[in-house]
């Protein structure tokens, strides 16, 4: 930690702003606010990015990626506290940024995640330090790297009104994730966006710093270029992906593993079927099907297609939410059937695939789709999760023709689950499927919409008790139930504990922060309100990168609006606008959002739009008044990001109260916020 060079350390006083919300606008200093944007792009570009690295190169993070969000969080709060000190931790983060990277790299660790409480998809051993060590490290790492960042903007604050200083932290942000999401879409490797981190840090550095900035950043581009030019590595928008050439029993493959985790092995259909007896178990369980036109989701390689057609499919629709996967397959797969004029690609997530289409299919087939990554760092959805829940099989079998005929199959590695997934389908179709296991957890799970029409070996009898369907509402199919797995238990546990110590140690006695609480629980609540809201929008229309990368940017523009909003005109008294929002999360609460998929598209999207984000709105337009009215803009700053920490591990209770339940907790924590509003004379309340 270091003296700081020319940053102002004076903080706001109350008659700098405690102006009306119509006084807001101003002139502030444009070097300041040029520095205060880099500094807030920096800090969400780091965040997706150290979501994203860390997720692949730390096996089995990406099923825990909600952790580096929270230490983000805590990074940030951190953060905009040091920046009330004389002293500065923005030249030592680069070196411990280098220090994550190189270590990330030089000693890879797979967390372990055995047990059957919930399953993860991989076949690899664990080797280093079990996860309890792992996550509260890497935990602790993420918070050291964005509190350099978040300093940064924290002392830009302090020369700035509260609404102008927030107003184009918002405005950064929008420009760290679009910058991101455009990296994304253009699947650029790792090490350019480390050169954009390296290069945003060398701006921000004092010159005195600059050379250690540099040499920082230089050691950190030197593991990502190595990463980049390994031969096989490229990515997709969800993972690394790691292609090799193999030769097994003379037979030529290729091995494609994402996040360092088997994945897909592409060979020839002829191989497949002589090899793997699960793959022709689907068609021969429905002996009389016509296969006149097929859905594969979950397509891949394309493996599955090419047997289709080797089956006789007249058409086949392949849909998988990876375009890199899939254009390997384009690539590589020797029987090439996406070259097939009979085989027509989708890019899309399978359950959004299945409620858009009018298409009716004589075959529709899950096809291993196991994800290997959440659908943000904010959610503990996987890619796959709304395919596996009772409405999602619903729509699969109102899809089939009257021939028509439905399966899946996977590694699923436990007998409950097994049986869960037959238990599902036989609600939806109202008949006994057929069930395969074919040995090792594998099984082959086919039900006919006429239960005449399949040939089953025998009649399924569940090993156990058979759990209840995944719902829409609980889409956690690979959780057993009971409650909430030590696993997570434990790292929250550990995450809270290094959390208190630290804002103790850098806040201060937490007295001092007492007047600020109710900002604290604003910022939880509004966390679990964008998790509730994220995973409702991967449900409507679907968990690819682009839809959550919208939604996320459909956030930060609905908060600008609130903030321009509190700016520029007056708006109601605070507790008229807290009642707005208990009124608005009240009605998202009763409208189910089952019922929305049931409406065209556009009308969905502006019904979704609507009930998730007029909350927002005016969540933001409450933090906007109280924000303004701050004494300390970066202490209430900082502790409203804590609290958004907090919102994040109250998250894990979506395990055991589905997430429509989050929003009584959501509303819980705003009614707590209210009370601690403070209402002295003068205060926000008469704002």
């Amino acid at each position: 930690m270091h003296p700081v060079s020319g940053a102002s350390t004076a903080t706001p006083t109350r008659r700098s702003w405690r102006l009306s919300a119509d006084a807001e606008p101003d002139r502030p200093d444009r070097a300041v606010v040029l520095r205060l944007v880099l500094g807030s792009t920096l800090m969400l570009f780091l965040e997706l990015a150290l979501i994203r690295w860390l997720g692949s190169n730390v096996v089995h993070l990406s099923y825990f990626s909600n952790f580096v969000l929270l230490g983000s969080f805590l990074g940030i709060g951190l953060g905009f506290l040091i920046a009330r000190r004389s002293w500065s931790v923005l030249p030592g983060v680069p070196v411990v940024l280098a220090v994550l990277v190189i270590a990330t790299y030089a000693a890879p660790v797979t967390i372990d995640r055995a047990g059957d409480q919930i399953i993860y998809f991989t076949s690899l051993n664990t080797t280093g330090p079990p996860a309890w060590v792992v996550l509260p490290l890497i935990f602790v790492l993420v918070a050291a790297v964005l509190a350099g960042p978040a300093e940064v903007v924290g002392r830009c604050f302090a020369q700035l009104r509260p609404l102008t200083a927030y107003r184009w932290d918002l405005v950064g942000s929008l420009i760290g994730i679009v910058s991101f999401t455009l990296l994304s879409f253009l699947g650029a490797p790792s090490v350019v966006w480390g050169v954009l981190v390296a290069a945003a840090f060398t701006v921000l550095a004092v010159p005195r710093h600059r050379l250690l900035t540099v040499v920082a950043g230089a050691a950190i581009n030197t593991v990502l270029l190595l990463e980049t030019i390994t031969p096989g590595n490229s990515w997709s928008p969800y993972y690394k992906v790691h292609t090799r050439d193999l030769v097994v029993d003379g037979v030529p493959l290729v091995d494609i593993s994402v996040n360092g985790v088997p994945h897909q092995v592409m060979r020839s259909a002829q191989q497949r079927l002589k090899e793997e007896p699960q793959y022709s178990k689907p068609y021969l369980r429905t002996p009389g099907n016509p296969l006149r036109n097929v859905l594969i989701i979950g397509a891949g390689s394309g493996s599955d297609v090419a047997i289709a057609l080797s089956k006789g499919a007249g058409h086949v629709d392949a849909v998988d939410i990876d375009p890199r996967i899939m254009e390997i397959g384009v690539q590589r797969n020797p029987d090439r059937p996406y070259d097939d004029p009979r085989v027509t690609r989708h890019v899309n997530d399978g359950r959004a695939f299945l409620e858009t289409t009018d298409t009716r299919y004589d075959l529709i087939l899950f096809a291993l789709p196991d994800s290997l990554a959440l659908v943000t760092g904010a959610s503990q959805i996987r890619l796959e999760s709304f395919l596996f829940t009772e409405q999602a099989i619903a729509a699969a079998r109102a899809h089939l023709t009257p021939d028509g005929a439905f399966a899946m199959y996977n590694y699923y590695r436990e007998d409950w689950l097994i049986d869960r997934l037959a238990g599902t389908a036989e609600a939806a179709f109202g008949h006994v499927p057929c069930v395969d296991k074919v040995g090792g957890g594998q099984a082959v799970v086919t039900a006919a919409l006429d239960e005449s029409k399949q040939s089953c070996d025998g009649v399924h009898v569940a090993s156990s008790t058979v759990i209840a369907p995944a719902t829409d509402d609980r889409p956690f199919l690979y959780y057993q139930g009971g409650p909430i797995p030590m696993l997570y238990l434990g790292a929250l546990g550990g995450i809270l504990l290094i959390s208190f110590i630290a804002v103790r140690a850098l806040g201060g006695p937490l007295r001092e922060m007492r007047p600020y609480a109710d900002l604290f629980f604003m910022g939880a609540a509004f966390m679990l309100l964008e998790t509730k809201n994220i995973t409702t929008f991967a449900l409507l229309f679907g968990t690819t990168w682009l839809v959550n990368a919208l939604v996320f940017a459909g956030v930060l523009l609905i908060v600008l609006a609130a903030v321009e909003t509190t700016r520029r005109f007056r708006t109601p008294p605070l507790p008229v606008v807290f009642g707005g929002i208990a009124a608005s999360l009240a009605v998202c609460y009763l409208v189910d959002p089952a019922w929305l998929l049931a409406l065209p598209v556009l009308p969905r999207l502006v019904v979704a739009v609507l009930l998730a984000f007029v909350p927002i709105y005016l969540a933001n337009v409450a933090f906007s008044k109280r924000f303004a009215a701050s004494d300390d803009s970066r202490a209430a700053f900082g502790l409203n990001l804590l609290g958004a920490m907090l919102g994040g591990c109250l998250e894990y209770f979506a395990l055991l109260t589905g997430y429509a339940n989050l929003l009584v907790m959501v509303a819980v924590l705003y009614l707590l916020a209210f009370l601690l509003t403070p209402r002295k004379k003068g205060s926000l309340v008469a704002v």
